[in-house]
């Protein structure tokens, strides 16, 4: 009997544990209004630079009141002459409503994310989306 109390209690110490504040960063994929912005580092192959820019964001994530999901990505090396990998990262966004879309860009959170990284990048594009009815 005690093998087996060792390999249930080694089986469930393995498991990985959810925290309050990762669980509290999965949500639900809200599609009412989506922000999808590409950014362009003027030097992308800055360890700094790149330091600078992850931790801000990381912060503004975290702290943003209005933005339901959220995703920060890089692009992958393509594979197919369609796609587009030459910008350095991808934030994906979603917001309950085109209102709280108009909020989250007047919120101190993105404003100070803005101001600490807005010297770093050399372009940005936006895409915002909303369903079809």
């Amino acid at each position: 009997m005690k093998p087996l109390l060792l390999i249930v209690i080694l089986v469930i110490s393995l498991l990985p544990m959810q925290s309050d504040a990762s669980s509290a960063e999965t949500r639900e994929f809200d599609p009412a209004f989506t922000h999808v912005v590409y950014f362009w580092l003027k030097d992308p192959e800055s360890a700094a630079d790149r330091s600078k820019f992850e931790g801000a964001v990381k912060q503004f994530m975290h702290d943003s009141k209005y933005a339901k999901t959220r995703f920060i990505g890089v692009a992958p090396k393509a594979s197919r002459g369609v796609v587009d990998d030459s910008f350095t990262y991808s934030l994906i966004l979603s917001f309950e409503s085109a209102q709280a879309q108009e909020n989250y860009q007047a919120e101190a959170a993105h404003q100070a994310f803005v101001d600490a990284c807005k010297d770093l990048w050399e372009r940005v594009v936006v895409y915002d989306s909303i369903p079809l009815e």
